[in-house]
C-alpha cells in the first residue's frame, strides 16, 4: 500500500482546493454569461474544462480526508470507487479538453477565412458530448475493479481505498492504466504538441498582428504545452512503470499530486484565454474584443 506523505498531500489538496474553487467558479460565471449572449466554440469548450474541474474540486475532500485519515478509509466504501472514478476521470477530461481548444487555436490561424465560416456552436457541444463519453467509458474501470473478485474467497480490503489489489484485479488494471496513457494522454499530447507548434510557426510570421499581443498569444502556446506535459506527465509515466514492474511505483502518488495542481493552473490559461474572465476580475476594466477585421482574432488571443 502506498502512503502519501502527510503533509505534503494534505498541502497541496488545500491549497489546489482553496485556490481552485473560487477562481473556477468566477470563470465558470463569466463564460456561461458570455456563452448565454453570444455562444462562440472556444468559449464552449472551455466552459466544459471548468465543470470537469470544479467536479475535480468538489470530490477532492475525499482525498483529503483520506490523508488527514492516514490512508484508511472509514466512510462508505461506495463512496471510495465513486470519488476515484470523478477523480481520474475529470484528470483525463482536462487533456481532451485542453486539446480540443489548440485544435481550435491551430485552424483560427492556419485557416482563418475557411475556419471562420466554418465555426459554429454545435460543433463544440458535439466535442465536449463525445469527450465526456469517451472519458466516462475509459475511466469505469476504476469504479469496476475494486469489486471485481472473481475467486469468490478474500474480498478486497474496504479500508483502504483503491490500493491493495488482488492478482486477478491487477491483470485487469495494469494493462488499463497502459491504454489510458497511450490513449488519453500521449495521443492527445501529440496533437496539442503539433497545434501549438504549428500555431507558433504560423504567428510568428504574420505581419498584422502587434507584437505585445503576439508574445502573448505564443506565450499561453507554451504555458498550456508546459501545463500539460508538467500535470499529467508523470502520472502517466507511472502507468508505463507500473506495467513494466507489475507493481505501481512509490512516487506514483507524489506524481498525482503535480495532476492535482491542474485545477487550480487552468484559471490562469482561462485569464489569458478570454477578455471577459479578465474584465471580471478587473472589475469592468475595458479589453478591446476585436483586432479590427483580422481573420485571427478571435483564436489568436481569443476573446
Amino acid at each position: 500500500m502506498q502512503h502519501c506523505d502527510y503533509y505534503l498531500c494534505l498541502t497541496v489538496y488545500i491549497v489546489t482546493f482553496l485556490t481552485g474553487f473560487p477562481t473556477n467558479v468566477l470563470a465558470f460565471y463569466t463564460l456561461s454569461r458570455k456563452i448565454w449572449r453570444k455562444p462562440a466554440p472556444i468559449d464552449i469548450l472551455l466552459l466544459n474544462l471548468i465543470i470537469s474541474d470544479l467536479l475535480f474540486l468538489i470530490f477532492l475532500p475525499f482525498k483529503m480526508q483520506e490523508v488527514a485519515n492516514n490512508m484508511v478509509w472509514n466512510i462508505e466504501y461506495f463512496l471510495c470507487p465513486l470519488s476515484g472514478f470523478v477523480f481520474y476521470m475529470t484528470i483525463y477530461n482536462s487533456t481532451f479538453f485542453l486539446t480540443a481548444v489548440s485544435v481550435e487555436r491551430y485552424l483560427g490561424v492556419a485557416f482563418p477565412i475557411q475556419h471562420s465560416l466554418r465555426r459554429r456552436p454545435i460543433y463544440a457541444v458535439s466535442a465536449s458530448i463525445f469527450i465526456w463519453g469517451f472519458s466516462i467509458l475509459h475511466l469505469s474501470i476504476v469504479y469496476i475493479v475494486p469489486y471485481y473478485n472473481p475467486s469468490g474467497t478474500v474480498p478486497p480490503s474496504r479500508n483502504v481505498c483503491y490500493e491493495g489489489f488482488t492478482d486477478a484485479q491487477l491483470e485487469i488494471l495494469l494493462p488499463v492504466r497502459l491504454e489510458l496513457c497511450i490513449v488519453l494522454f500521449c495521443v492527445p499530447l501529440f496533437i496539442c504538441s503539433f497545434c501549438y507548434i504549428n500555431f507558433i510557426r504560423i504567428l510568428s510570421r504574420l505581419p498584422n498582428i502587434g507584437r505585445r499581443r503576439k508574445l502573448r498569444a505564443i506565450g499561453l502556446a507554451l504555458g498550456t504545452l508546459l501545463v500539460f506535459v508538467l500535470c499529467f506527465g508523470p502520472y502517466n509515466v507511472s502507468h508505463v512503470v507500473g506495467f513494466i514492474t507489475k507493481s505501481s511505483p512509490a512516487w506514483r502518488d507524489k506524481a498525482l499530486l503535480l495532476s492535482t495542481f491542474n485545477a487550480c493552473l487552468d484559471p490562469i490559461i482561462f485569464y489569458f484565454t478570454s477578455a471577459a474572465f479578465r474584465n471580471t476580475i478587473g472589475h469592468g476594466k475595458h479589453y478591446s474584443t476585436s483586432l479590427k477585421g483580422k481573420h485571427c482574432s478571435q483564436t489568436c488571443v481569443h476573446k
